[in-house]
């Protein structure tokens, strides 16, 4: 295997391969990985010289036609895909010597869309994620007609039950209030801009709540410590997946909470750790010495020295940082090694509440730990506990103080 500073490029790319390089050394990929990539961009400009074509020139059809024909005449390109060259565009296009694709031309809908999320982001408390949620919700509504926006003054409560009891359908209770939320949340901006004469956010029906049917969904302590034990501490990876774990099994934080860490959320010298939680409230949390030693096992020995801030990265570059789903695939992988049914990364918070009321914390303790905001909601992980619900209860009307 060629190292990547004996590839040769020649032709038009040939002024930009040493920094195409560095580049490539700067975000993290392997030798193999930028070996990879440098040889495409000798290939590639090789290919613009048989042609006579300029680097100005390129174009994302031009991109196409090159891996097309690299998947004819070469037997090792037989699996190429325009995805691969995206590293070498995305230089080129940084540098403006490529000229980015036009804009697409957005739709009735994207434009709609648009002007609610602009509104969204503008309302005080409101997370990336609930954001994102919002969006989904107004995509499915937008979706029920095939003329809508066009013609959304002319909606009306059936066209509200109509999509909420679709929604009901094939979702949980707890996902419907989400719909729920965030369908009230659009129908609200739709009267307020003027789309709708009336409000319809009224006619939105209340998802059915059954949060105080049954146990929590706490994981048990051995099930933990087989999750645990399944992370290889000899690799990046299984060091970056023990931190994750220790810290959703410990700290009892939400994935997207884990997803938004920054290096500088780890206070080390006065042992906390500050979490960003709903309605954007950030607040600091004691560090456990586990937590605290498996967070900084990995980033000694496991997290890639480079520009991105998120503690948790990608193992295989760029290491950009993992997203809320990334952190929920380490639990779903860690399940698999495990050999253990699904376990979701909310169940882990769960389990950490019930390990601080096995270990005799009071609910306002455990409220406090797990960022609260009701006291009813930390009952919830008392119900086989009257001591600890006698302590939140109020005193029944009529009886003596």
């Amino acid at each position: 295997m060629h190292k990547p500073s004996h590839v040769q490029v020649p032709g038009p790319l040939a002024a930009y391969a040493v920094g195409f390089r560095q580049e490539l050394a700067c975000r993290g990929y392997s030798r193999s990985r930028a070996t990879g990539l440098l040889l495409l961009m000798a290939r590639l400009s090789r290919r613009l010289a048989e042609l006579g074509r300029e680097v100005e020139e390129l174009s994302d059809d031009d991109i196409e036609q090159f891996v097309s024909y690299r998947r004819s005449v070469s037997r090792d390109d037989r699996q190429l895909t325009a995805r691969a060259m995206a590293p070498l565009l995305e230089y080129l296009r940084g540098l403006g010597v490529v000229p980015r694709p036009a804009p697409a031309v957005l739709t009735a809908q994207e434009r709609f869309l648009g002007a609610f999320v602009d509104h969204l982001v503008t309302e005080p408390g409101l997370a990336a994620s609930t954001i994102d949620n919002y969006r989904r919700v107004a995509v499915g509504f937008l979706a029920m007609e095939s003329d809508w926006p066009d013609r959304i003054a002319d909606a009306n409560p059936d066209h509200v039950t109509a999509f909420v009891l679709a929604q009901a359908a094939r979702r949980s209770a707890g996902s419907m209030n989400n719909v729920t939320t965030g369908l009230r949340a659009l129908l609200r901006w739709l009267h307020l801009e003027g789309h709708t004469a009336l409000s319809l956010a009224a006619a939105v029906p209340t998802a059915p709540s059954w949060r105080d049917s049954g146990l929590p969904r706490a994981v048990g302590s051995d099930k933990i410590r087989r999750l645990l034990a399944t992370c290889d501490r000899r690799t990046n990876a299984g060091r970056r997946d023990l931190a994750i774990l220790t810290v959703l099994a410990r700290l009892g934080l939400r994935a997207g909470e884990v997803a938004a860490l920054d290096l500088e959320d780890v206070d080390w010298r006065a042992g906390e750790i500050g979490v960003l939680g709903k309605g954007n409230r950030r607040e600091r949390l004691p560090l456990p010495v586990d937590v605290g030693r498996a967070i900084a096992d990995y980033c000694r020995r496991g997290r890639h020295r480079g520009g991105c801030r998120r503690l948790f990265l990608h193992v295989h570059a760029p290491h950009a940082g993992l997203s809320h789903t990334g952190i929920n695939q380490v639990v779903a992988r860690a399940c698999e090694r495990a050999r253990l049914a699904h376990i979701g990364a909310h169940q882990l918070r769960h389990s950490a509440a019930c390990a601080m009321r096995a270990a005799g914390a009071p609910l306002l303790e455990i409220g406090q730990a797990l960022r609260h905001r009701d006291v009813s909601v930390t009952a919830h992980y008392a119900r086989d506990d009257n001591a600890a619900l006698g302590a939140v209860a109020r005193p029944w009307p009529g009886d003596a103080a």
